[in-house]
């Protein structure tokens, strides 16, 4: 029994499409996604839902706590359409909306987002990697609204504007299939392309550094990805239940696995070094768990 469940997990995670979405805020709270919506573990351990009714597969948080997701819905089988929308979750618990209910996907919003608060959006039918650059210092408001003509020189204009964001073409690679992605505070870039781990540097050079990260080269293979204050990458490998760390020589080591039916999807460091992982099964049941430092 368990081999037949092992091999309807294999043939799914091709198709599955777990969240990858778990962040922790400056006072110890811990968000993550069940792709019904976001819950928050609070640093004194109560647990409760944060968003309801949310369908997110990211999470990010900015410098003032401010928690953001998304919202996407299929409009049936009839229609075979989508529909989206952004919103953010402020420090009080209060959910409002900052990009409104829209046909499609949330294709000019990303939450990819460096130290600074630039946003870097993958566009796959271009092999390019856009970089929308925000002032340095961002009034309150939706994020859409806080980017002003301010590119950068040298760089050429994309041919798309996220919300009115000045976005440039950041990098630009013959990649195979971009998929998640995560910035450091200083904006190094890294992404999984189908299961190579590829490095970007703040001045857009292009580096793979960890090749075959999974058994096989299809995408949701690997899942998510997310570094700890030394520039260590870490990745979850779903299809094998386990978490991989590459040092900036590309070394790859397992420093954690999952057991039986629970893959992990994603992953994030506490304050005291303790890693927090997002884990699912082929069910769709999700699950975190703290591995001690």
């Amino acid at each position: 029994m368990k081999r037949l469940l092992l091999i309807a997990m294999l043939a799914l995670s091709a198709h599955a499409h777990p969240g990858v979405g778990i962040v922790i805020d400056s006072r110890g709270n811990l968000f993550y996604t069940d792709l019904e919506q976001v819950w928050r573990i609070a640093a004194n351990g109560a647990t409760g839902i944060a968003a309801p009714n949310v369908h997110t597969h990211e999470l990010y948080l900015d410098a003032q706590d401010n928690l953001y997701g998304e919202h996407l819905w299929y409009n049936g089988e009839t229609l075979k359409t989508w529909g989206s929308r952004v919103w953010k979750r402020s420090p009080d618990g209060n959910v409002v909306d900052v990009v409104p209910s829209h046909p499609g996907f949330n294709e000019d919003t990303s939450f990819v987002r460096d130290g600074a608060g630039n946003m870097y959006i993958a566009r796959r039918d271009e092999n390019v990697i856009e970089r929308c650059v925000a002032p340095a210092a961002s009034p309150a408001g939706p994020p859409a609204a806080r980017w002003r003509e301010q590119e950068p020189p040298g760089r050429r204009r994309s041919r798309r504007q996220a919300g009115g964001a000045p976005c440039v073409v950041f990098a630009h690679a013959p990649f195979h299939d971009i998929r998640w992605m995560t910035v450091t505070p200083g904006g190094t870039l890294y992404l999984i392309d189908v299961v190579d781990l590829v490095r970007i540097t703040p001045d857009g050079r292009v580096t793979t550094i960890a090749r075959d990260l999974s058994g096989k080269r299809e995408k949701h293979q690997v899942m998510g990805v997310w570094t700890d204050p030394s520039e260590n990458v870490y990745v979850a490998d779903y299809a094998n239940r386990a978490v991989k760390r590459i040092d900036r020589h590309g070394r790859v080591e397992i420093i954690e696995r999952s057991t039986f039916p629970w893959s992990p999807t994603g992953g994030t460091f506490a304050k005291n070094g303790d890693l927090w992982l997002l884990e699912a099964t082929f069910t769709n049941s999700v699950r975190v768990r703290r591995v001690r430092r």
